[in-house]
């Protein structure tokens, strides 16, 4: 018997190769990195990470986050109808072309799923290659569904927690009185392969061979399912790594809750469309908070009198060996005091074999930096201010 799962498991980890949504997101992907790099051209002359940065994010954690959240969907004997699989796959394609990543967050395309599913099973939908996936859907399945959307609302939490705080992209834009200003913007597409049990045959009669496991009286299809989870969010006010852990460890509650609230699904199946609409509202709501909150703060990243802003430390760099950090403002270069960028630079350029920095932390404290300056090095150590305009007619770093 284990070793029968055990093949079943294999094959049903090999159809995820037949998943649209798989090839999808790393196209997706590619294009975040691929538009973020010109743009960070643009604003700096050079990119901080290569356009292969988002490609790189794209499963490592979230295939950590789909094995906890397979374990937990097995234990709860959760089964998902393949109508509701199917309609998750179309509305990730279709929610992909208004171009607004956060759209792709679980809470839309698996909640509007779950009220696809109730209108199929309704209209006793006919889907061509795959009429019993449509013609066997009753609120018994209501609850799995709300259970699962609550189960990937907390995977997008700890995802925003664990990776969406990493390589966050400096940006330059115009504040309400026109002065140039930075901010920091965080894009990320991450691909969650959660293992699932289909109920009944539907995937039997377009693949003959696709595995069924009989459990009792009731047969059941293993499908490794991608579900795509996007996230974006801009930060001005604050520093990135803090506001985005702030708004993963908000969502992660969020999910908590309604997880709990979720379980009278099983007693009262028509509570599970409250628990659905609460999940699309609440997670909703937690980015309009952010929003409206960052808006209303004060640009962290702007021009100061008492030194210069640090809004990116390019990778590898000589900065990032000096373990700069975003948020930081240098005010001495070599002994000398800089209030500009010019000064910066012209500093910089009185001992090109040492480079002695005067840096105030995040926190306000006062604390030195040195470091060796070798042929190869970056010219301008990687930093990324807050530009003025053109920089004095030389290249932007």
């Amino acid at each position: 018997m284990g070793l029968d799962w055990l093949i079943e498991f294999l094959k049903g980890t090999l159809k995820l190769f037949l998943h649209p949504v798989f090839y999808f997101s790393f196209f997706v992907a590619a294009v975040l990195g691929v538009s973020r790099v010109k743009r960070e051209r643009k604003n700096f002359s050079i990119r901080a990470e290569n356009a292969y940065f988002e490609l790189r994010q794209l499963l490592p954690v979230g295939m950590i986050v789909g094995v906890g959240i397979s374990i937990l969907t097995f234990g709860l004997g959760l089964a998902v109808p393949f109508a509701t699989i199917f309609f998750i796959a179309a509305l990730t394609l279709l929610l992909s072309l208004t171009t607004k990543l956060r759209l792709l967050s679980p809470v839309f395309t698996v909640g509007l799923a779950f009220f696809l599913t109730i209108f199929a099973g309704k209209e006793k939908w006919n889907v061509p290659f795959f009429q019993n996936s449509f013609a066997e859907l009753d609120e018994k399945i209501y609850p799995s569904i709300a259970v699962l959307l609550t189960l990937l609302l907390i995977g997008e939490g700890l995802l925003i927690i664990l990776n969406g705080k990493k390589g966050t992209s400096p940006k330059l834009m115009k504040s309400k009185r026109g002065l140039q200003v930075g901010v920091h913007e965080v894009k990320r597409l991450w691909l969650v392969p959660v293992f699932l049990f289909v109920p009944g045959t539907a995937l039997q009669p377009p693949f003959e061979w696709w595995p069924v496991i009989n459990i009792g009286a009731e047969s059941y299809s293993i499908l490794l399912v991608p579900f795509a989870v996007g996230f974006h969010q801009q930060i001005q006010g604050m520093l990135p790594k803090e506001s985005v852990q702030t708004t993963g460890k908000r969502v992660v509650g969020l999910g908590i809750l309604l997880a709990l609230l979720s379980i009278g699904c099983y007693w009262y199946p028509i509570l599970s469309i409250a628990v659905v609409a609460l999940t699309i509202i609440g997670r909703e709501v937690l980015s309009l908070r952010q929003r409206v909150v960052d808006e209303n703060l004060p640009f962290y990243f702007s021009k100061r009198n008492n030194g210069l802003m640090i809004l990116g430390i390019l990778p590898e760099s000589p900065a990032s060996k000096m373990a700069l950090q975003v948020g930081e403002m240098i005010t001495k270069v070599n002994g000398t005091a800089i209030h500009d960028e010019k000064g910066f630079y012209e500093a910089l350029q009185r001992n090109r074999a040492h480079c002695k920095l005067e840096v105030l932390d995040v926190h306000g404290e006062v604390r030195f930096v040195q470091r060796a300056l070798y042929e190869g090095d970056h010219h301008e150590l990687g930093i990324l201010f807050v530009e003025e305009e053109n920089k004095w007619g030389t290249e932007a770093i």
